[in-house]
């Protein structure tokens, strides 16, 4: 006759609990360590001018929306709300349209492999591999000939080109673990490429889409070396315009900071919003 014991639950034996407990102290520490310049410069941004530039700087020093209504235009400046839109309309249209062509590009790459699909893919990443100056001048004379200086919409073209590479790249990743027997099963009840795209595989693969939709949002937001090149007054972006506020003379750097946070908002937020999705999205296919 045999008994029966219950076992209690499993304990982790001390040295693993300490590891455990290091990696989260190490976890925190990290990720203080990035939160702590973005707290600093949110600081800096409601400090004066005149505290901003004490060094070492002061964090009793008084609060002021100074900063802020000076770069909303309340001394009498620029509006910033042209140049916000402007960056808006850019990003998000880039990004609408990166992800309409890098969708059925990702699908033939990964669902419906073409021939030698690894040579395709690393082509398309080679081209991350040029540096954007050397681009400059040949993309500029082509701006300038085809009369889309200072035009929105040849930023929107250039920001979908430069992220259409990494777009189809990532998301041949997300399609490749779509079930094939469901699209299968869809050609079967007679739907064709279009419907099997948008109510088949653009569903199940949602988390990736959203993880490369933001990833281009944010490239084509923070983007500065040629919307600083070929735009002037009726384009201007909004990293632009926040340049316009370091100068040679005089104190700059409260609203600097002021207007650095105000224009990473839209992403923050962005990201925020998307964060379940975005991690979900860049670790789909990671494991089986």
């Amino acid at each position: 006759m045999t008994t029966l014991t219950t076992a209690g639950p499993r304990r982790l034996p001390f040295r693993g609990r300490f590891q455990g407990a290091a990696l989260g102290v190490a976890a925190w520490l990290a990720g203080i360590l990035f939160v702590l310049p973005i707290l600093w410069m949110a600081l800096t941004s409601f400090h004066s001018e005149a505290d901003a530039a004490t060094n070492p700087p002061s964090l009793a020093a008084s609060l002021t929306l100074d900063s802020y209504r000076e770069f909303f235009g309340a001394g009498g400046g620029a509006s910033p709300w042209p140049s916000l839109i402007n960056s808006l309309t850019a990003s998000l249209a880039s990004t609408l349209l990166t992800l309409l062509l890098a969708l059925p590009a990702a699908y033939a790459l990964s669902i419906r492999p073409v021939k030698k699909w690894t040579d395709v893919l690393f082509f398309f990443l080679s081209t991350k591999m040029l540096p954007l100056v050397a681009g400059l001048l040949p993309i500029y004379l082509f701006a300038k000939n085809s009369g889309l200086l200072d035009n929105i919409w040849a930023l929107v073209i250039l920001y979908t080109a430069m992220n259409l590479p990494i777009a189809v790249w990532m998301m041949q990743s997300f399609l490749a673990e779509v079930p094939v027997a469901i699209i299968e099963a869809a050609q079967i009840d007679g739907a064709r490429l279009p419907t099997i795209l948008g109510r088949v595989v653009a569903p199940i693969a949602l988390p990736g889409i959203a993880a490369t939709s933001l990833i281009c949002f944010i490239f084509s937001w923070n983007e500065l070396l040629f919307a600083r090149v070929l735009t002037g007054v009726v384009a201007e972006t909004a990293p632009v315009f926040l340049t316009g506020f370091i100068t040679s003379q005089g104190l700059f750097l409260a609203k600097v900071c002021a207007a650095s946070l105000v224009i990473s908002l839209p992403v923050l937020a962005a990201g925020f919003a998307a964060q379940d999705k975005l991690v979900q999205g860049l670790s789909l296919g990671a494991v089986k």
